[in-house]
């Protein structure tokens, strides 16, 4: 690895690190890196996931006000989360690319309407509830999408914030940063565990994990400060913009 190339991973990194706090789908600023740097596609993408996890945990950090009264929602996702990233690190290892790459860009295009329609859909299904009551408790439903997401995020993972962003807006009420808190933590848990799934049976350049560690750190910070002072419309703008990017990016690929 030369000295230029190093420097490009770790900026890379940073800016990874606060595109995943903010929104989410930092890996399609370090993947294409990695790639261009001539790292195989699955040491690359391993790489790059364990890499990104030290900067979603100072993003939950700097999100802990968010964050509080939340942990028993996030103990909850986390369950299917796990499993999910689970199985999607197997299919990883089994699938051909071509199978999963068809579904990808269709899935981060539904989480962009979801993220659009979400408080439109939010409105009219608290109009037609006989109960007041705000929809605060994780039932079958978002259990299940968050174990689709965990499977994406397993799998590759790029987007997988904006996915569960559209999935939580549309089934959850709550304030569009408490969705974004409780993304940071999935997320950060579906890295780690398909991470150590491929520790165990794929390449991992550890040169390239701690530039990616230590720019993502630094970004989770500053994502964390951005994030948090967006109001919710600019936020949710920020996620369509970047979702859009993303599934640009992808369908370019």
């Amino acid at each position: 690895m030369t000295l230029g190339g190093a420097v490009l991973i770790a900026v890379a990194g940073v800016w990874a690190g606060m595109i995943n706090t903010i929104v989410g789908s930092g890996t399609l600023v370090t993947f294409p890196v990695l790639l261009a740097l001539g790292y195989p596609p699955l040491t690359a993408n391993v790489s790059n996931g364990l890499g990104l996890v030290p900067g979603a945990i100072t993003g939950a950090v700097g999100y802990r006000r968010e964050l509080v009264g939340r942990w028993g929602r996030v103990a909850r996702l986390a369950v299917p989360t796990v499993v999910g990233a689970l199985v999607g690190s197997l299919l990883l290892l089994v699938l051909p690319a071509s199978a999963f790459d068809a579904v990808v860009p269709v899935l981060i295009a539904l989480a962009i309407v979801l993220v659009v329609i979400g408080p439109w859909v939010s409105r009219r299904v608290a109009a037609r509830r006989t109960s007041g009551e705000p929809r605060t408790r994780v039932r079958p439903a978002l259990a299940g999408a968050t174990f689709g997401t965990g499977i994406y995020g397993g799998y590759f993972g790029a987007a997988q914030g904006v996915l569960l962003l559209g999935v939580m807006g549309l089934l959850l009420d709550d304030d569009l940063q408490r969705h974004n808190a409780v993304k940071i933590v999935l997320t950060m848990l579906a890295n780690l565990v398909s991470g150590i799934v491929f520790v165990l049976v794929a390449p991992v350049s550890w040169p390239v994990v701690g530039l990616i560690a230590g720019g993502s750190i630094v970004g989770g910070v500053l994502g964390a400060l951005i994030g948090r002072r967006l109001p919710p419309v600019v936020l949710r703008a920020v996620i369509v913009v970047v979702g859009l990017a993303a599934l640009v990016q992808l369908l370019l690929r």
